[in-house]
């Protein structure tokens, strides 16, 4: 069955599958791109080939969420991660994914106002347009605006605070939220609580050494450091950087005051419950 690592774009979901990959699947916790591929994207394209080839109509995409679900954990007997950006709705009747096919879900939010400085930069958008993005209910994400050809396809989002209160919300399986600021203020802590998570849902062994080497070479730093010596294939554009501006990135001196208030009053309520303030 599926565990979901979910989240708005540019939340820190990349950052907790490359830690998650260097400690599964790895001998001595030290990461490598390469890793990434173990905890692929859904909705992509090698999850849906065998159904469509139209991977732009979302409400096509929609119609076989369950069944791209059901083969994939046809052909997996132990669990399998997947990352996703896509919100937990419900899209002409179909669900994005159920109790069948879903054993457990890692949320990572982070405070929406550096969100939009990170997605600015990200997607080369304007603060307003950015603000503009995340407040949108109707939000979607279509490859030829959003990513790569070859990346994702067709995803379903809301707005920031919509999108985490779905996940949040979820009924029918255990769910960790996961703070990107816990994240980076105590990297190894924040990750121990995401293994014990796992460790009630799989045969997980806790190693205080893997940890530290998974904490150490996944830090952004080293992170920023091989994406210039190697490349990053998840960036949209060669000439942008998808390890940016780490700790920063932070919106009391990049974001300007008038979309921080309305950033504040769109979503004071779930800001409130996650402490943001």
């Amino acid at each position: 069955m599926i565990i979901w690592i979910a989240s708005y774009p540019k939340s820190g979901n990349t950052w907790v599958r490359s830690l998650l990959s260097a400690y599964l699947y790895s001998n001595d916790g030290i990461f490598n791109f390469d890793l990434l591929k173990k905890i692929n994207q859904f909705p992509s394209k090698q999850y849906f080939k065998k159904f469509l080839k139209d991977f732009k109509d979302i409400k096509k995409v929609s119609n076989y969420w369950i069944a791209a679900q059901d083969r994939i954990n046809l052909f997996n007997d132990r669990p399998i991660f997947l990352k996703t950006h896509s919100a937990l709705c419900t899209l002409e009747n179909n669900p994005f994914t159920n109790k069948n096919n879903t054993k457990a879900v890692i949320y990572v939010v982070r405070d929406p106002r550096n969100l939009i400085t990170s997605l600015s930069h990200h997607y080369s958008m304007s603060m307003e347009k950015t603000y503009i993005f995340i407040i949108n209910k109707q939000q979607m994400t279509m490859v030829s605006e959003w990513g790569k050809d070859d990346f994702g396809i067709a995803s379903v989002l809301g707005n920031w605070s919509t999108h985490y209160k779905s996940w949040k919300n979820i009924k029918f399986a255990p769910t960790l939220v996961v703070k990107y600021e816990d994240l980076l203020n105590n990297t190894n802590n924040t990750f121990k609580s995401i293994l014990n998570f796992l460790s009630r849902l799989m045969d997980i062994k806790i190693d205080e050494k893997k940890i530290i080497n998974t904490v150490n070479s996944c830090s952004f730093e080293k992170l920023v450091e091989k994406e210039k010596n190697e490349g990053f294939d998840e960036a949209v554009s060669s000439k942008k950087k998808f390890f940016y501006l780490g700790k920063k990135n932070n919106w009391q001196n990049l974001l300007n005051p008038e979309i921080e208030q309305k950033t504040r009053e769109a979503f004071q309520k779930e800001m409130k419950e996650l402490g943001y303030i």
